[in-house]
């Protein structure tokens, strides 16, 4: 079973990654491809997609393996939100809990503000955010900006600097 997992040099093998740009490039000619083309087709999402040895992979997910020698252990996060930037500087390997903290506002959004939304049986705006797995209440506000100044101040206090959309 180990025999199926690609590696590092099995991936140097293939490809060739640029860090400073993200973009990996084929070191062999393919059926499809011939040595020094970008590898990789964008999916729906937008992330970069590439097959080796008949496996799909991610193309962030191999930048991680490319450059550390060794598979992410959790999730690999874009800091910058854009998953076409594969970037090694633009990657980082957290826990699920963190990478949604740094994802976009949901469409459903009403508010404007991330972790801000409207509770109409109080006629409020509520502050909330999720500290290791936890919804956490900060507060009930009546405006939409005093709301997202508590949400600001814990996502610092606990770190979360990437979880803070753009306002």
């Amino acid at each position: 079973m180990a025999s199926n997992i690609l590696t590092q040099a099995r991936l140097k093998e293939l490809l060739q990654y640029d860090p400073d740009t993200g973009v990996f490039t084929w070191r062999v000619n393919r059926p499809r491809a011939k040595a020094g083309q970008v590898a990789g087709a964008l999916m729906v999402k937008g992330h970069v997609r590439i097959q080796l040895d008949r496996k799909v992979y991610l193309a962030h997910r191999l930048a991680w393996l490319y450059t550390h020698g060794v598979w992410p252990q959790h999730q690999i996060d874009h800091i910058n939100r854009n998953p076409q930037d594969n970037r090694i500087i633009n990657l980082r390997d957290v826990s699920h809990g963190i990478n949604v903290q740094n994802s976009k506002m949901r469409c459903t959004n009403t508010s404007g503000y991330k972790g801000v939304s409207w509770f109409a049986h109080r006629k409020q705006w509520a502050a909330q955010i999720s500290i290791d797995g936890k919804n956490v209440v900060l507060g009930m506000f009546d405006d939409p900006k005093l709301a997202s100044k508590a949400y600001l101040l814990a996502a610092e206090k606990h770190g979360l600097e990437y979880g803070i959309a753009n306002h």
